[in-house]
């Protein structure tokens, strides 16, 4: 390390401690610690007699097992037992019989609610500067991730219709609000890939009661329907979406009110046939049309209900959306969310929530390292907080390490690449094996009557 990056990492460690020990920006932003969060987890817990496997150890134990490489039950409960042996404890049996049976009395509701509520206390606690123009900015979108292929799994989220039986994986839609400014997830909403109701729409109108007043949404040419405008305007609540791609129209910016160049208000009506979904009582109260903004810039066509801000800086607002595919991409790829490994739909539905509050708490400790260190937690390596964390989990739990585990996540920063493009495609060649085209029980029988066959060149 050269000695210009020796001095800053220093001066950086010196304004941490300094800034802890003059003001009370500790005590403002340690949520880890706090009475608060530590009244919510004792008001989720359920009713329980004392065993090895409590619910806070059995939580605690579900993270570290979905933040860590070897994922499996054998894996947390050999560092289960090698922590009571450190501990000077009675060893406990390796098998992972007794933990099992802990996750699934685990309430899901308690996951949950533990997540949403970590993740609304980061949000409710940014600082004035992370803001846009003094606003929250909540970003949506949605993604899907597979499961074993399990009958159960199965008969709650069945695999795509076009696949043969036995050949495909359970799939299971999610759709999340993150935070723009500190990328806290707020809630999500978990589906099916297919039947009604099971598209983003239909579960992001589960999550709609997470707006607030004031509040701006980000989001794809997905999501701005007729009837999630008119709920946002209810609430009071501003977007900037690209235009809603089913609307077969074509924009011409000579029609509507002008607002000046390729920027125009136009007047969308309802649409004429009810939606399968809705009541018709809430579809004959609906407001027969509504005014939007809509205006071109860099290349794409926006909707939006502020006509307060120039299309430029809504454009800019606008690329800030591709933040909430990164945090996508560190649930699924960096924390290993992609494959789900439970084989029951209830499982499922709470590994996918240990897995976002596991991704709250690493946001968590980002926050209050950008808060101490006059950042943005943008400007911060999630993997390179993920790693420190998992580190310092197995070594001592003392709360004046803080400090310093904070200026370390703060060391390493993201570099800012605008417009990065990047090809779709990997280099590195896959393993020359054919692909699975019939159910494993007939695929054995082929390989005992004919050997397995040749691997592909």
């Amino acid at each position: 390390m050269s000695h210009v990056n020796q001095r800053a990492t220093f001066q950086q460690r010196r304004r941490i401690h300094q800034h802890i020990e003059s003001s009370d920006s500790w005590s403002f932003f340690n949520l880890l610690t706090s009475k608060e969060l530590l009244a919510t987890v004792e008001s989720l817990l359920p009713e329980h007699r004392e065993r090895l496997f409590p619910p806070t150890e059995t939580l605690s134990m579900f993270l570290a097992q979905v933040m860590s490489a070897d994922r499996s039950c054998q894996q947390a409960v050999n560092q289960a037992a090698i922590n009571r042996l450190l501990a000077a404890l009675s060893p406990c049996s390796t098998h992972t019989g007794g933990y099992c049976r802990a996750r699934q009395r685990l309430p899901i509701d308690m996951v949950k609610t533990l997540a949403c509520h970590l993740g609304e206390m980061v949000s409710q606690r940014t600082p004035a500067d992370w803001l846009w123009r003094g606003r929250r900015v909540l970003m949506v979108d949605g993604t899907t991730v597979s499961m074993p292929d399990t009958p159960e799994n199965q008969s709650v989220y069945p695999q795509q219709g076009g696949q043969l039986p036995g050949l495909g994986f359970p799939i299971c839609r999610i759709v999340g609000i993150t935070n723009l400014a500190s990328g806290a997830l707020l809630n999500a909403a978990i589906g099916p890939c297919n039947g009604k109701g099971s598209g983003e729409r239909g579960l992001l109108r589960q999550l709609q009661d997470s707006f607030q007043p004031g509040d701006i949404v980000l989001g794809d040419a997905f999501y701005p329907t007729y009837f999630f405008l008119v709920e946002m305007q209810a609430r009071q609540v501003d977007i900037v979406m690209e235009q809603d791609g089913s609307r077969r129209r074509r924009t011409d910016f000579r029609r509507g009110q002008r607002l000046g160049v390729r920027d125009h208000l136009i007047v969308i009506d309802k649409p004429a046939q009810k939606p399968d979904w809705m009541d018709q009582a809430d579809y004959e109260a609906a407001p027969a049309c509504i005014t939007m903004r809509e205006f071109r810039t860099d290349g794409r066509v926006l909707v939006s209900t502020m006509c307060n801000h120039s299309n430029k800086s809504l454009g800019e607002l606008y690329k800030r959306r591709w933040q909430v595919e990164l945090d996508i991409r560190q649930i699924k790829e960096v924390m290993g969310m992609n494959v789900l490994s439970c084989k029951t739909p209830d499982m499922i539905d709470k590994e996918i929530w240990v897995y976002l509050l596991g991704y709250n708490l690493i946001r968590l400790l980002m926050a209050q390292a950008a808060n101490l260190a006059n950042t943005y937690p943008r400007e911060l390596s999630f993997k390179h907080c993920l790693q420190l964390w998992l580190s310092w989990i197995h070594q001592s739990g003392s709360i004046d390490v803080y400090p310093a585990l904070f200026a370390l996540m703060a060391e390493k920063r993201v570099g800012k690449r605008p417009g990065r493009i990047e090809p779709r495609a990997v280099k590195r060649r896959p393993k020359p094996f054919p692909l699975l085209r019939q159910p494993r029980p007939i695929a054995r029988q082929q390989v005992l009557k004919f050997g397995h066959p040749k691997k592909l060149k």
